[in-house]
């Protein structure tokens, strides 16, 4: 689903504020909201530039592939397994810092360093130095989101929550609709100096400069981040602990790690299995269908990235907005007649989104193929608040933050595989690269069906799971 990288933790932080406010809401004094949306203002304004980055990067898939002649599936690996394998390796022990030290400084560090890796871009002289950069996207987004939601619940009171959250991920939205525009413009602009330039002494593709041209306003980002006042933590610091201090030095490591989670989940697998499967295979095909729009239009339909930045990122604009508002509708309104409501709102979208993705490539023009790209994101938001909630429903309340730190890493391990699925089927299946609309036909074809049908799979056990804990009072 679109949109659900962020949201999990979003509503962990909601039900831990409320938890403190319910026991004392009082020692500390809260900051002035005046305070709290500047903090949010930049902190949403650090977010689109994040999302600003993710999508002309995929815009320039095209050019990437055709300056180094490399294949589709060279391609597929560059915009999505090797953006993660530091997440992997160090992500989740670097969210570990948003406990330790102060939000705002983790928060600056990260912007800081995905400008540093789009500056590096820049400069690249081949493809390996260019994956090179990008190994590091992943650790450098591990620690934003808890860092942000970390931040805004200690700044605002839990009433003022949701509207908080709902207004941060306009961050998402506007990277992604503006990110196309803005994008699109800048190559066009870029085409215009020829194939080559020169920049500091070394020749680079001209379409890099835009990859240097981006990478500037995440420092004043970083520097807008610094002069947030860091609000006082609403827990005490007992709270953040995750081991006790005679532990093993084994047992630190397994929490740490999150095995604990693992462990419980797996307790409880006929219902936390096909829910987190489902998820695993919609990601793959939401992530990796945006990473190749722009290559299946050019080759296509033969559109410029800027057509294609100029449509699609109004269609997108529009088509998020609706999407986000509708699917809080949706989910409410089912929740008034099914207690399982969560599970299948997203089954529901996820079953949509399936109809739109399979019927893209199909389309006979490009306008139309573009609309069934909108109407697939006004899908796959309308379901994440749905999908977040169904996790966070049935979660044990001590270990809500590992699980949830485990559900956002399988959604973007597995969305990170989208991409290379993508161009694999193009390369080694297809044959013909021309014809990549059929590599998008196939890859939808096997993931989003699979994926409604695991959800719908979990329907049952999800209302069964509901209920037991309703019995528990819980």
């Amino acid at each position: 689903m679109a949109s659900a990288t962020g949201a999990p933790q979003a509503a962990a932080s909601v039900a831990d504020a409320q938890e403190m406010e319910a026991g004392t809401e009082r020692a500390v004094t809260w900051p002035s909201e005046r305070a709290g949306f500047y903090a949010l203002a930049v902190i949403v304004f650090t977010s689109f530039l994040t999302f600003l980055d993710q999508t002309v990067f995929g815009l320039l898939a095209e050019k990437m592939k055709v300056s180094f002649g490399i294949s589709d599936f060279e391609l597929g690996v560059l915009l999505g397994p090797v953006t993660v394998v530091a997440y992997i390796v160090i992500g989740i022990p670097l969210a570990r810092l948003v406990d330790l030290y102060g939000r705002k400084y983790v928060l600056a560090a990260s912007i800081t360093a995905l400008s540093t890796i789009m500056a590096l871009g820049g400069i690249a002289q081949n493809y390996l130095q260019l994956g090179a950069t990008r190994l590091f996207v992943g650790a450098s987004n591990s620690a934003k989101g808890p860092a942000s939601y970390s931040l805004l619940v200690d700044y605002f009171r839990p009433a003022r929550i949701p509207l908080v959250f709902a207004l941060l991920q306009l961050g998402y939205i506007l990277g992604q609709s503006l990110g196309n525009i803005i994008g699109g413009q800048l190559i066009a602009w870029s085409n215009q100096l020829g194939a080559t330039t020169q920049f500091l002494g070394l020749e680079i593709f001209s379409w890099q400069l835009v990859l240097l041209m981006l990478a500037p306003p995440g420092f004043i980002g970083a520097l807008l981040l610094l002069t947030i006042r860091e609000p006082a933590r609403r827990s005490p610091p007992e709270a953040r602990q995750i081991v006790q201090h005679d532990a093993t030095l084994a047992r630190r490591i397994m929490l740490f790690m999150g095995f604990d989670a693992i462990r419980a989940m797996w307790a409880r697998k006929v219902v936390f299995l096909p829910l987190l499967l489902a998820v695993a295979m919609s990601a793959v095909e939401s992530h990796g269908l945006p990473q190749f729009r722009t290559p299946f239009l050019v080759r296509t339909y033969g559109w410029s990235e800027a057509q294609i930045g100029a449509v699609l990122g109004t269609m997108l604009l529009a088509s998020m907005i609706a999407g986000v508002a509708a699917g809080g509708f949706f989910v409410s309104w089912l929740g008034k007649r099914y207690s399982d409501a969560n599970v299948r709102a997203t089954t529901i979208a996820i079953a949509c989104t399936t109809v739109v993705t399979i019927a893209m490539p199909l389309m006979p023009t490009g306008e139309l193929a573009l609309a069934c790209m909108a109407l697939s994101s006004f899908f796959g938001l309308a379901g994440a608040p749905a999908q977040n909630a169904a996790i966070q429903r049935i979660v044990p309340n001590a270990m809500r933050g590992q699980i949830t730190a485990l559900y956002l890493f399988m959604f973007s391990v597995f969305g990170a595989l989208g991409p290379m699925a993508i161009g694999g089927a193009s390369t080694f299946i297809v044959g013909d690269e021309q014809q990549l609309w059929k590599a998008l036909l196939i890859t939808a074809c096997i993931f989003m069906p699979l994926a409604t049908f695991l959800m719908w799979r979990s329907i049952r056990p999800y209302r069964e799971e509901v209920a037991r804990l309703e019995a528990l009072g819980l």
